[in-house]
C-alpha cells in the first residue's frame, strides 16, 4: 500500500548544491580522469550527509539531493543510449533559428559554456535513470522518498534538435512516443524497489503559455516550441498522461512540479503568470498530485488555481511556500499564511508543504548556499508543527 502522510507533510523539492568535490569529481569523470566507482563512493558519502541532514532538521519526505546530476535535465545522456551530452556552444551550429538561440542565452545568468543539454542523436536505449539514487535514500534512511525525474515532455522538447535527433527519429512526436516508454520502464524498476513519491518536472509548460511563442529558456527546450500553445499544451498532455497514469498509486504518489524558471536570483528575469492557462492540463493528465510554486507574486494568487472546484477535488496540493533563491529564511508566519489560504480550498489531509523549486538546478551554478538552506528547512518544518498543533 501507498503510505499514509500526516498533514502539512514537507519536503524539499529534488537539488542540493554539489560540493566543490563533487563538481571537481565530475569534470574529472566526463574527461576519463577519474573511475566511476571512485565517482560513485564520493556520491554515496556525501549523499548520506545530505539525507542525514533531512533527517536531523525533521523533513517528512527525504530525497537524494540529485547530486551525481549536472542539471535537473540533462543528466539522462549519462543514463540512456542514444542521447549526447552538448554544450549549449556545441549545440549552436545545429541551430537554424541562431537569432532565437542568441536571444536565449542573452537571457542566461549562467554562461553558455557551462550549461550542458542532452540531445537525442540516435535510438533511445533504456538504462535505470535514478534507481542508483533510490538505493541510497532506501540505504540511509527509513522515512518516505521521494524520486525525482526530468518529465517527459521536457525531455521530448529539450532533446529534439532536427539536425542530429533525426538521425533517430523523424519527427519529434516519433520521439515523444520513446521517451514515455523509457520512463515507464523506470517507474517499474523504482517501484519495484519501493518508492512513495514520483515526481515529473515540467518547467518548461509555463514558457508555453507565459511567453507567446517566443522562446525564452535557460534550456535549449524552446528551440523546438510550435507556435500555437493549444497545440502545444495537447502535444505536452499527450506525452505527460500516459507516463503519470503509469504509476501504480497503490504504490506512489504521482506527482508533477510545474515552476516558472529556477536559473537566476533575479527575480525580474523569471517567468511571471498564474498557473490559470494550466488548469485544463493540470486537470487531464492524471496527476495525484500538484507540486507548485506560491512563494513569490510572480507565482499569481492561490485563489487562481484551488479555486477551480476539480482541482481541490482531484489532487494533493505540494505548495511552495519558500523562495529557493532566497537567503533569508522565510518566516512560519509567512508559511503558515500561505497554508491557511490553501485551507480556504482544500482539506488539510492533501496539503503539503515545500520550496517553490530545487535549491540547485544547474550543479555548478546552484542558487543558494547549504547554510541558507538548514534555515529555510528549519522554518519549513517549525511551520509544519505548528499547523499539525492548530489542526489537530
Amino acid at each position: 500500500m501507498a503510505t499514509s502522510f500526516s498533514p502539512f507533510t514537507t519536503s524539499i523539492i529534488g537539488s542540493w548544491p554539489r560540493t566543490k568535490e563533487i563538481l571537481i569529481a565530475q569534470r574529472k569523470l566526463r574527461k576519463g580522469q577519474m573511475e566511476q566507482s571512485d565517482f560513485d563512493d564520493l556520491i554515496e558519502k556525501e549523499t548520506a550527509r545530505i539525507i542525514k541532514i533531512q533527517d536531523d532538521l525533521g523533513l517528512d519526505v527525504i530525497v537524494s539531493g540529485e547530486l551525481s546530476r549536472d542539471n535537473y535535465s540533462s543528466f539522462v545522456a549519462d543514463r540512456i543510449g542514444g542521447v549526447s551530452m552538448m554544450s549549449m556552444d556545441d549545440i549552436v551550429d545545429y541551430i537554424d533559428d541562431k537569432k532565437a538561440f542568441e536571444d536565449i542565452l542573452s537571457i542566461l545568468d549562467v554562461p553558455a559554456i557551462s550549461i550542458t543539454n542532452a540531445i537525442c542523436t540516435g535510438k533511445l536505449e533504456y538504462h535505470p535513470i535514478a534507481v542508483n539514487e533510490l538505493k541510497l535514500l532506501k540505504k540511509y534512511t527509513d522515512k518516505p522518498v521521494k524520486i525525482t525525474l526530468p518529465g517527459p515532455y521536457l525531455l521530448t522538447r529539450s532533446m529534439w534538435i532536427p539536425k542530429l535527433s533525426k538521425q533517430g527519429y523523424a519527427s519529434k512526436e516519433e520521439l515523444g512516443k520513446d521517451v514515455v516508454k523509457i520512463l515507464e520502464q523506470e517507474i517499474d524498476n523504482l517501484q519495484k524497489l519501493g518508492v512513495d513519491i514520483i515526481q515529473f518536472d515540467e518547467p518548461v509548460l509555463t514558457e508555453v503559455v507565459f511567453t507567446e511563442g517566443k522562446p525564452r529558456s535557460f534550456m535549449c527546450a524552446a528551440l523546438s516550441e510550435r507556435k500555437d500553445p493549444t497545440e502545444e499544451l495537447e502535444f505536452a498532455k499527450s506525452l505527460i498522461k500516459p507516463v503519470l497514469e503509469h504509476i501504480d498509486r497503490s504504490k506512489s504518489i504521482a506527482s508533477m512540479h510545474v515552476c516558472r524558471g529556477n536559473w537566476s536570483n533575479d527575480e525580474s528575469i523569471l517567468l511571471t503568470g498564474p498557473y490559470t492557462p494550466l488548469l485544463d492540463l493540470f486537470e487531464n493528465v492524471s496527476a495525484e498530485m500538484l507540486t507548485l510554486e506560491f512563494s513569490t507574486p510572480r507565482a499569481g494568487e492561490i485563489s487562481s488555481l484551488l479555486g477551480d472546484e476539480k482541482i481541490s477535488k482531484d489532487h494533493i496540493i505540494g505548495l511552495g511556500v519558500e523562495n529557493p533563491r532566497l537567503h533569508e529564511a522565510e518566516s512560519t508566519d509567512f508559511i503558515i499564511g500561505k497554508a491557511k489560504e490553501a485551507l480556504k480550498y482544500i482539506p488539510k489531509e492533501r496539503l503539503f508543504l515545500n520550496p517553490d523549486c530545487g535549491f540547485a538546478t544547474f550543479s555548478n551554478r546552484p542558487v543558494n548556499k547549504e547554510e541558507f538552506i538548514i534555515n529555510k528547512i528549519k522554518s519549513l518544518v517549525d511551520a509544519s508543527h505548528q499547523l499539525q498543533a492548530e489542526y489537530k
